[in-house]
């Protein structure tokens, strides 16, 4: 499919066209013959058809759930051009660690970066500049400078909250970010390494909906359990798809693939693309895979 949309680019054919085939819906979590017709570049209309088709897979494209783009050692534009030859469409992206230098000029620029690229970066606003109370940085985001970076356009949730001991204490400071994103109704991410029982309890309960740090299956139920959505982190960098891929076929809607931190060699082999083959070759059904990834791209 990506070489047919290559094709379609270079002749110019893409201002009005149109492709079949057998169309994966993972939110009905249905296979339909159907035909996708686009129009300056822009799908236009979905619509499925009672004949048979040709025989290709037609699905949404990947997403990572959660990057730094800034380990990438690229700019958005820059990483944008790496990853959209895998199939990425979209990314969850934290840039704290810019924020942690630059403040919130860095963000701003990474926003403004982005805006050059059509790959969709969604930004979150990073919930703990500096990383700890210990760490001393460019910058210190607290309450007043959360609430500022949520009200900017290209925001669209409160990243990774990382001082899960703040959050476990109720420390008030910490509290109030995670307000600031509850008011607006934005998602908010989480980072809870090791943390378990009635930590984790505490954790979740406070608002926090997501976390990439599980290592074992174990810590993964566990979180689904408490009703959070878990990121399989596959980077350069951590590891863990051999350990926690079983858990797409107990909670296939409560899971989604992520790299965290990707350096370039590794950007330009191949990104979330990789993990969906392993899945192919675990055996793992079309219809969990599409829901696992929020999207995902043709590779079969």
């Amino acid at each position: 499919m990506i070489g047919l949309f290559k094709k379609l680019v270079q002749t110019g054919e893409m201002q009005r066209c149109f492709v079949e085939g057998r169309i994966v819906d993972p939110v009905n979590g249905t296979v339909f013959n159907g035909r996708v017709s686009l129009a300056n570049g822009l799908i236009a209309a979905v619509e499925p058809l009672a004949r048979a088709v040709p025989d290709r897979l037609i699905t949404p494209g990947l997403i990572d759930a959660h990057v730094h783009i800034e380990s990438s050692l690229l700019a958005p534009s820059s990483f944008a051009r790496a990853a959209v030859i895998h199939g990425t469409v979209g990314t969850v992206s934290d840039p704290h660690e810019i924020a942690n230098v630059l403040g919130r000029a860095g963000v701003e620029w990474m926003l403004e970066d982005a805006a050059n690229t059509p790959l969709k970066i969604l930004f979150g606003a990073p919930s703990c500049v500096p990383a700890t109370p210990f760490e001393t940085a460019g910058a210190a985001f607290g309450p007043a400078e959360v609430e500022a970076l949520l009200n900017l356009p290209g925001i669209g949730y409160l990243a990774e909250v990382m001082n899960f001991p703040a959050v476990i204490a109720r420390d008030p400071r910490m509290l109030a970010i995670i307000e600031a994103a509850k008011k607006r109704g934005l998602p908010i991410d989480g980072h809870a390494p090791g943390v378990a029982g009635e930590a984790l309890k505490q954790y979740a309960s406070a608002g926090i909906q997501t976390d990439h740090e599980c290592v074992t299956l174990q810590e993964a139920r566990e979180r689904v359990q408490e009703g959070m959505l878990v990121a399989i982190r596959e980077g350069s960098a951590a590891r863990n798809f051999d350990a926690l891929w079983p858990l797409l076929n107990e909670a296939p809607d409560q899971v989604m693939l992520c790299s965290d931190d990707k350096h370039p060699d590794d950007l330009v082999q191949g990104h979330i693309n990789q993990l969906v083959r392993r899945l192919v070759q675990n055996g793992v059904s079309l219809i969990n895979r599409n829901r696992m990834c929020d999207s995902i791209a043709c590779v079969e």
